[in-house]
């Protein structure tokens, strides 16, 4: 899903009359995002900081995001950030939404507000993930970046966003910075957002962690200037069966694999997602077409710039569809992954192939499936080379499959297959025969 379709704002009011802006975006399971308040602005979050993250997500589950009351494109007039009247809006949105069974990802200080708000309806919440989370504000507010902020809160607005997204948050993107600063400013005003900090000064959870029953997963920042570690191993303590993850990752990029992989778990298995034959592996490679004429006309130096950002969205694309991008393979402008599902594997190639359409580097995309040969961080075989030449026949944007692949995935992959006959692979002794796959039935 590209930012040209963009998610339609709408509205809902509160029992109270405020009205709460929001957005919902792809199809299946229902994951309802909560941003801590004051930040948030729906469509900003979709266009810019959280691309990164809503867009992956909403290609896996029907994604529902809002702006708490005061805040982004919701009433602005509304204050008022009492626990009572942040869990009031959830339950808003999710009644406008119909969400009849959940799971909810919160982070810093929305985790009490959706601990809160699961303590309340249970019986709807399927799962929880809480990143960089604290259950009592005596857990945050000694941090030298908490007392920083502290000094600059009332401070000139814009000095304040500027040091809070350039220092305080600790990132080494400076663009990143810059676009965090101006989105801190269109978020929210100087007055509503004092009011948030001061209202989650008083908002303490840690009485509820052990009546929470759903599957939740809890992921923390190890670096995390705000929030030492130690706040989320307490949280995943008090909670009953919960997992801890740490990263080091401060964006977020890795949440969409993570929140998709712990979603997954425990689905009974269907025939559409049946595992390769034991010791089979789909091998997907990806390669930018013609190069050396886009780095021609584009310039070496801007031409290298789009392929690292389609390579960091290729690897978050393989990694949503279960697979694994090889690291130590070098294949200057592409990615080999492998799977261990022939339909996940087609997936992966085919959104692959729009996300090189889509930042014009169009890709040679080829599929096969064998046994490897599995050394440290990576493969080799036959079955490897075969899908390398499979991924060199294929023109710009096209996924050609083996008729290994075609005969594993066709009953459960919903895409349609194209003869392409019997093609001679230099280095490989016999003929293999080809198909190019077709979205559709």
């Amino acid at each position: 899903m590209s930012a040209a379709m963009e998610p339609r704002i709408q509205y809902a009011k509160t029992s109270d009359g405020v009205n709460i802006a929001y957005c919902v975006a792809g199809e299946g399971r229902n994951l309802l995002w909560v941003w801590p308040p004051p930040f948030s602005h729906v469509q900003l979050d979709w266009e810019t900081v959280s691309s990164h993250i809503f867009q992956p997500l909403a290609k896996n589950q029907r994604l529902v995001w809002f702006d708490w009351p005061g805040t982004g494109l919701s009433d602005r007039d509304s204050i008022d950030f009492s626990m009572e009247a942040m869990t009031r809006a959830i339950e808003t949105v999710v009644a406008r939404t119909s969400l009849e069974k959940f799971s909810i990802c919160a982070t810093l200080s929305a985790v009490p507000i959706a601990l809160t708000y699961a303590a309340e309806w249970p019986e709807r919440i399927s799962h929880l993930i809480f990143v960089d989370g604290w259950t009592q504000f005596s857990e945050v507010e000694q941090s030298a970046a908490r007392q920083a902020e502290k000094a600059l809160r009332g401070k000139d607005w814009v000095i304040y966003s500027e040091t809070f997204a350039r220092v305080l948050m600790g990132y080494e993107d400076q663009e990143y910075e810059h676009q965090l600063a101006k989105f801190l400013r269109a978020c929210v005003e100087p007055d509503a957002h004092r009011a948030a900090i001061d209202a989650s000064e008083h908002y303490d959870v840690s009485a509820l962690l052990p009546g929470v029953t759903a599957p939740t997963l809890v992921v923390h920042n190890q670096n995390s200037p705000w929030i030492g570690v130690q706040a989320g191993r307490r949280l995943a303590a008090g909670i009953p069966d919960s997992r801890f993850v740490v990263v080091d990752d401060l964006t977020y990029a890795q949440l969409p694999s993570l929140i998709y992989e712990f979603l997954r778990e425990g689905e009974a298995s269907s025939p559409a997602a049946a595992a390769l034959p034991s010791g089979m592996t789909a091998i997907l490679f990806a390669d930018i077409a013609d190069s050396t004429a886009l780095t021609e006309r584009l310039g070496d130096t801007a031409f290298r710039a789009k392929a690292r950002d389609l390579d960091g969205t290729l690897r978050g694309v393989i990694r949503e569809h279960a697979g694994t991008a090889i690291e130590g393979k070098l294949l200057g402008d592409g990615v080999l992954a492998v799977f261990t599902s022939a339909r996940e594997a087609i997936e992966a190639a085919l959104a692959c192939g729009r996300a090189g359409d889509d930042v014009g580097l169009p890709l040679h995309l080829g599929l096969h499936a064998g046994d490897v040969i599995r050394e440290e961080d990576n493969v080799y075989g036959g079955a490897v080379n075969i899908a390398s030449r499979i991924s060199g026949l294929s023109a710009p944007g096209e996924v050609l499959v083996s008729e290994t692949v075609r005969s594993l995935a066709r009953t459960s992959a919903g895409v349609r297959f194209e003869d392409r006959g019997q093609q001679a692979l230099k280095g490989v002794g016999e003929a293999v025969r080809v198909w190019a796959v077709r979205e559709g039935d």
